[in-house]
């Protein structure tokens, strides 16, 4: 039996699996502090709810270019290089969101947000699956996504510290100084990204197309990324407009529903080792389908506990899902795979939902739109086993 070296184990890995965690928690950040802003930009912009809601179509217009070609940036920069010009464009996107003072210069600030932070994720995946063993990607990728549930939580209660003092637009300009930063110490202490990326070639996008489990993976993100991101994003607005909640508190339930994903999703990374990626992410997608369908359609006093239900759920997939989407091709293709898959998943799912959602909401029907999303999560469970993967020799 083939033993570890100390410098091979798990935990000689963890500060290299911390410092990407970081970097991406800035990231994430960035893309989704937008939400709990939502009721103060309508006001200073004065603009509708289906307006607000596609704010959100803008960052992920401008993400889904950028995850699209990040292959082409990262064959000729090599992922850590990539990765630091994610941090330092985003920082420069964020200050520009903060100077916006229309809805146009708002798009057009957005869209470069979009375009900043697309470039990160297929080099951090490709970093994190090469330092990390096969048999401990599940725990890994599971740390990584620490980063969205923590943004998650963090988003209102940023919102709500830095609102009692400052206007909104203090808090993108100290997201985007804090990417600067990140950039810095990424440069510093960052070390095991120095590899070219694949680009997306011809034959490698042929050999991707080709595989229906690509395709399933690529449905099966856009749901994901719907009950995460898209519900998030017009959750706060619907608490307010649907259910008359104040700002504050409303905020303050966001939050706080989002403190369990910090531990569902070690929990899911860790069940998605022991059980196997297909069970694991067929459970996730029929018990989240059923708590966003409960979310959009239980009044209050049963609506709070479906608000804490919901996300503890839906951050569940992700762990599971990556790691899944790391099995469907070669090694080589890893990141061609997620920059080709993500882009219209983040398109769709934190995109065109939370702009349909918002236009519900004109029409009076926010609970039916946030329902129907839960039921595309049941019916897009079924189609987990029809999923293959390629046989690999673990490191």
């Amino acid at each position: 039996m083939n033993r570890q070296s100390p410098a091979d184990t798990f935990s000689a890995k963890l500060r290299a699996i911390l410092v990407l965690t970081g970097i991406f928690a800035i990231n994430f950040l960035s893309r989704i502090i937008l939400a709990p802003l939502l009721p103060a930009l309508e006001a200073d912009l004065n603009i509708s709810h289906g307006q607000a809601g596609s704010l959100f179509f803008m960052i992920s217009l401008g993400y889904f270019v950028t995850l699209a070609a990040s292959g082409f940036v990262s064959a000729r920069l090599n992922h850590r290089r990539t990765i630091m010009l994610s941090a330092a464009t985003l920082g420069l996107a964020m200050i520009a969101v903060s100077l916006s003072s229309s809805l146009g210069a708002t798009r057009i600030a957005l869209i470069m947000v979009g375009l900043a932070a697309g470039l990160y994720l297929p080099s951090g995946m490709a970093t994190l699956t090469a330092v990390v063993s096969q048999k401990n990607w599940g725990k890994a990728v599971a740390i990584h996504e620490l980063a969205p549930n923590l943004g998650l939580v963090l988003a209102p209660v940023l919102t709500e510290l830095v609102m009692s003092r400052l206007p909104w637009r203090a808090l993108p300009a100290i997201l985007g100084c804090l990417s600067l930063a990140g950039t810095v110490v990424f440069a510093v202490v960052a070390r095991g990204a120095d590899f070219p990326g694949q680009a997306p070639k011809p034959s490698v996008i042929r050999e991707l197309a080709g595989l229906p489990s690509f395709w399933i993976m690529m449905v099966l993100f856009s749901l994901g990324i719907g009950a995460s991101l898209g519900i998030y994003a017009m959750l706060p607005l619907f608490l307010l407009t649907q259910h008359g909640l104040e700002r504050g508190w409303a905020n303050a339930l966001v939050a706080l529903s989002r403190v369990t994903g910090l531990f569902m999703a070690l929990l899911a990374g860790w069940a998605a080792d022991r059980i196997g990626l297909e069970r694991a992410m067929k459970y996730v997608l029929l018990t989240t389908g059923v708590a966003t369908i409960l979310l959009g359609m239980l009044p209050q006093p049963w609506l709070i506990p479906a608000v804490f239900l919901q996300p503890a759920l839906a951050v569940c997939f992700f762990p599971a899902a990556f790691a899944a989407l790391s099995r469907i091709s070669r090694p080589e293709t890893r990141n061609v795979a997620v920059s080709l898959a993500i882009p219209l998943a983040f398109l769709l799912g934190g995109g065109a939902l939370p702009t349909a959602v918002g236009y519900m909401g004109e029409a009076g029907l926010f609970d039916l739109g946030i329902a129907l999303s839960g039921g595309t999560l049941v019916l897009g469970a079924f189609l987990v086993r029809f999923i293959h993967f390629t046989r690999e020799t673990e490191n």
